[in-house]
């Protein structure tokens, strides 16, 4: 085990190389901004407290409906953004960091992929600028709201990036069939076609999404 362990002198720097060479290789394109934004959640999640929340059974992460909840019942537009942006940013996480898990429980990945995804889209809408943005605050929420849209617009390819950063030195077999074609099958990940037909699977085509209904 000690001779897989990659000593890393700074997360940061670390999870900047990294995700862009996975985002070369799957050929997904970002802009600087929404890459360094992703940097920058991988870095902050990779602390445990920062991902789960303390309650009477102990460190858990909310559930995202109730999230939802709380950020649209929220009393002020801060509180309802800063709301919406922990469900974008726990949904992208979960759903990249912890498939595996999550596959083997059957817990619907797709759920965290349409749940992230209306969130960023519905804070991209809210922090877009009604006209040109002048001062420095408004500037900084146009930068937002871009990288917001981005996130919205390409979430599932992002897991696809996610799930390939956090399997680094790990090899499928064909133990891993089933999972792969359930990912495949709710979500339409290319990388786990990808991945099915590497292990001799040509999957069917897929059934129509029903995830747009959530946006």
């Amino acid at each position: 085990m000690s001779s897989r362990i990659q000593p890393v002198a700074n997360l940061k720097e670390y999870f900047k190389d990294a995700l862009h060479g996975v985002l070369t290789k799957q050929r997904v394109a970002l802009e600087d901004q929404t890459e360094h934004y992703v940097v920058n959640l991988l870095t902050l999640f990779a602390r445990s407290e920062a991902l789960f929340e303390q309650t009477g059974e102990g460190l858990r992460v909310k559930p995202l409906v109730v999230m939802m909840s709380e950020a649209l019942a929220a009393h002020s537009r801060t509180e309802r953004d800063r709301g919406l942006q922990r469900l974008g940013d726990v949904s992208l996480f979960i759903a990249g960091f912890l498939a595996h898990g999550f596959a083997r429980r059957l817990i619907d990945i797709d759920y965290h992929i349409a749940m992230g995804g209306c969130a960023y889209g519905t804070l991209a809408r809210a922090l877009a600028p009604g006209g040109a943005p002048e001062s420095q605050a408004a500037r900084r929420a146009c930068v937002l709201a871009q990288v917001f849209a981005e996130l919205a617009e390409k979430f599932q390819p992002m897991v696809d990036a996610l799930n390939e950063l956090s399997e680094v030195g790990y090899a499928h077999s064909h133990k891993d069939i089933l999972r792969l074609y359930e990912l495949w099958l709710k979500t339409g990940s290319r990388r786990a076609h990808e991945l099915l037909k590497r292990l001799g699977v040509e999957p069917l085509a897929r059934p129509a999404s029903t995830l747009g209904a959530l946006h």
